[in-house]
């Protein structure tokens, strides 16, 4: 017999007024993404089950629906779809808003779609982070979510354990950024070449976007995970890092090691370079400063460093996968 593969549970939350259209699209998607996953016999991936969960008033949302059901664990992700009616600030039940902060403080990577942004922003979770969301409520979300860093003239905006889009469809490329993490970045491809939906092919050609190990269960580690991502891993230092964590620094590095699989300064690179990616492909600044932006003072250091993790120089990445050139090209930049 051989080995059963490992489950991960994905929640899609339904709450007043959600589109469901999105919910259920999400649930097909996973379920493509299984099935092509099954017939790629030499690689043993894990089987995402999909539930959804429904928060009516002023309750903890609740399992309505679950593809596989089994013995529940933690949630390896919760997925706020949109809403086409739209949805009010200030409007969201706290019981739902607490559930959400319990599930993200117990490793749950969080993808808003369209106004699904503003669910996140009420829980308070996105506070220092940078995030976007739906043109006509960019206004208003700037208003009342003051300590968001709103980027709304971007599709997308991956912080790792954050993820927030823009369009009312954008649940397909939200699935899709998770069937990358949690499959590869070749199921991803798959999975949207079958749906016929597009889906960038940066991943598959320079690695997977960063994607942490958030459900290792140990909360000292994640604490400062989540405090990484916040600072986008700017100015640290091993003994911030432990001093974070609550640990002597020696403890510290062996059990971040143990529960991320890598060293905190090989992490730290991932996180940087990851949002130095997203810099490249929706945005024109030069790359010295996009280098000195995301911790650099030294732009050659980040250039070996880009390219050794994705495998291609900063400048080629641009041209590659930017979203558009730079109106004028001032100087030519040597890589």
């Amino acid at each position: 017999m051989g080995v059963e593969s490992a489950v991960v549970e994905l929640g899609v939350l339904i709450y007043p007024g959600a589109q469901m259209a999105a919910v259920h699209g999400l649930t097909d998607l996973f379920g493509v993404a299984n099935r092509i996953a099954t017939e790629h016999q030499t690689t043993q991936l894990p089987l995402l089950r999909v539930s959804h969960w429904r928060a009516d008033a002023d309750e903890v949302p609740v399992r309505v629906f679950d593809s596989h059901p089994g013995p529940g664990g933690a949630l390896a992700a919760v997925l706020i779809p949109p809403s086409i009616a739209g949805f009010s600030a200030g409007q969201a039940p706290s019981a739902l808003t607490q559930w959400i902060r319990q599930q993200h403080a117990s490793g749950a990577i969080l993808g808003g779609v369209c106004v699904g942004s503003v669910l996140m922003a009420e829980s308070g979770l996105l506070n220092g982070r940078s995030a976007t969301t739906h043109w006509t409520s960019a206004k208003q979300f700037a208003e009342r979510y003051p300590a968001v860093k709103l980027n709304a003239d971007k599709p997308i905006v991956d912080d790792g354990d954050l993820i927030t889009t823009a369009g009312l469809m954008a649940w397909a490329e939200l699935g899709l950024r998770l069937v990358d993490r949690l499959l590869g970045p070749s199921m991803a491809t798959s999975t949207a070449r079958f749906l016929v939906i597009e889906h960038s092919d940066s991943a598959s050609q320079c690695g997977s976007n960063f994607a942490p190990i958030l459900g290792h269960g140990d909360p000292a580690i994640l604490k400062v995970q989540h405090w990484l991502q916040g600072n986008g891993a700017v100015e640290v230092s091993l003994t911030a890092m432990a001093l974070q964590a609550g640990l002597e620094e020696r403890t510290f590095l062996r059990r971040f090691r143990t529960a991320t699989g890598l060293k905190p300064t090989e992490y730290c690179q991932h996180l940087r370079v990851g949002k130095a990616r997203e810099m490249l492909e929706f945005t024109n600044g030069t790359i010295d400063h996009i280098a000195w932006t995301v911790g650099y003072q030294d732009p050659s250091a980040f250039r070996a460093t880009f390219k050794k993790i994705t495998g291609l120089a900063p400048s080629d990445y641009r041209s590659r996968f930017g979203v558009s050139a730079p109106a004028v090209v001032a100087r030519v930049e040597q890589d």
